[in-house]
């Protein structure tokens, strides 16, 4: 069984978990010391799995992006990772369970998510959790 930790603090293991979940979901570089002290000390929720229990190892993570605008406080579901050797346990379900769970706390209406189309079993999971896909332009700027 895998637990659903809160990420407070840096930690050579986080790290190191980092360093081998990151190249499972995108070719960006695992995120440094300073990089997950900065996103743990603002608004956002950076959370983990463990498999089994407790004390396992890392074998999941997932973030909330919480940001606020003119138009109000809102959130976007990032990163979901779940290492390859423990897929199908239920694991992102968990995590994403989570996180929207964390947005009710915080008083949000809704969380937004995007997901590569490849990702095909990561698009079934958000479809069968009741996440609507929105018909939107989404664009990019590389700067």
């Amino acid at each position: 069984m895998f637990t659903i930790h809160f990420v407070t603090s840096v930690t050579p293991e986080l790290l190191s978990a980092f360093e081998r979940l990151m190249p499972q979901l995108t070719n960006a570089p695992a995120p440094t010391a300073d990089e997950l002290a900065a996103l743990i000390a603002s608004p956002s929720r950076l959370i983990i799995a463990r498999s089994p229990g407790e004390t396992g190892p890392i074998v999941g993570s997932a973030c909330l992006g919480v940001f606020r605008t003119p138009s109000g406080l809102h959130a976007h579901i990032e990163d979901v990772i779940v290492d390859s050797s423990a897929r199908g346990q239920g694991i992102g379900q968990a995590l994403v369970n989570t996180l929207l769970e964390m947005a009710r706390e915080m008083g949000l209406k809704g969380v937004s998510l995007t997901c590569n189309p490849r990702r095909v079993a990561a698009n079934e999971l958000y479809k069968k959790m009741g996440f609507k896909e929105w018909k939107t332009n989404t664009y990019w700027y590389d700067l």
